[in-house]
């Protein structure tokens, strides 16, 4: 089944090919032989109730430095194609939200990947609020006076921005901690938005571990340990990867939320346990699966396609 495939991402050229999940979906679709297209959010437009954008076709091979090629651009209306990948890295700010509103005048009938209305109501630290009972105990607030409440409960806590990405301003604030009021300070002055604290897991100094669900189901994970004196795991802030299964207590978080990530057409999920405690649940553009590919000798990227592939035959045009 040779599909029509357009990938809204970042600059193909910028990618990381030994560790982007997006370069390794489109290599598995090449694979396959699908038709790639790629184009930058931006390059959508949306006219009279139809939705085009200006793509390239895109070649991808495994080789750095000769990663991709593209052909000329080509304005195209996407309600042509079979389906679109929306891959572009957060911040999850007004332009992604646009984003998911124009995509939905293509979807379901030409398949979006993940589901831009489910993506646009499920940013990654606020779906995981309708599961208390799974995460550490959270408060998403803009008032110091609860922030300050909250610490005052817990001692240590995690302080970071809501709508924040890739472990950018992620504070650990002990109980002690003379910078609170100047750290709240800051944060109040750069947004109007609220923050997010969490109980701090001592745990994630032995590791914050990426589960991969595909259509809810668990297929992969890898634990990425902090490097020494750093408070956030996250790989390109020197987090280590480690190979690493999926515990009793994490199918069982599996299990609590994967029909709601089927049911709303999240096909391809990352979520963060430290500790048996459920963090996140990413839904932008997750990652993980060059690491977990190699570390368990896998390819999950062939996982997700097949779940594609089956929701794009179960809907024919």
């Amino acid at each position: 089944m040779a599909l029509a495939v357009a990938i809204q991402m970042d600059p193909i050229e910028s990618v990381d090919i030994e560790a982007d999940s997006s370069f390794a979906l489109a290599l598995e679709a090449q694979r396959r032989g699908h038709s790639l297209r790629h184009y930058l959010p931006r390059d959508l437009a949306l006219r009279d109730g139809r939705l085009f954008a200006t793509t390239r076709a895109l070649e991808v091979r495994a080789r750095k430095g000769d990663h991709y090629r593209l052909g000329e651009p080509n304005r195209i209306d996407l309600a042509g194609m079979d389906v679109v990948l929306m891959r572009q890295d957060p911040p999850f700010d007004l332009a992604y939200i646009t984003a998911t509103h124009l995509l939905d005048h293509i979807h379901p009938g030409t398949l979006v990947v993940n589901d831009p209305t489910a993506v646009r109501n499920a940013p990654e630290k606020l779906l995981v609020t309708h599961f208390p009972d799974l995460c550490p105990p959270t408060l998403i607030s803009a008032d110091k006076r609860e922030i300050a409440a909250f610490r005052a409960e817990h001692g240590d806590i995690v302080i970071k921005p809501l709508f924040g990405n890739g472990g950018a301003s992620v504070f650990h604030v002990t109980r002690a901690d003379d910078n609170f009021n100047a750290l709240i300070e800051m944060f109040q002055q750069r947004s109007r938005e609220p923050l997010i604290a969490q109980r701090y897991l001592p745990e994630v100094r032995r590791g914050d571990k990426r589960i991969v669900l595909v259509e809810g189901e668990p297929v992969g994970a890898v634990n990425r340990v902090p490097a020494a004196g750093e408070a956030r795991s996250n790989m390109h802030v020197g987090g280590r990867p480690e190979k690493s299964g999926i515990d009793a207590r994490e199918r069982e978080i599996c299990a609590a939320i994967g029909p709601t990530l089927r049911e709303r057409g999240l096909v391809f999920v990352g979520i963060d346990v430290i500790g048996g405690m459920l963090t996140e649940i990413n839904v932008t553009s997750p990652t993980g699966i060059q690491e977990i590919d190699r570390l368990d000798g896998v390819a999950l990227e062939a996982r997700v396609w097949d779940a594609i592939e089956a929701r794009r035959a179960a809907r024919p045009r």
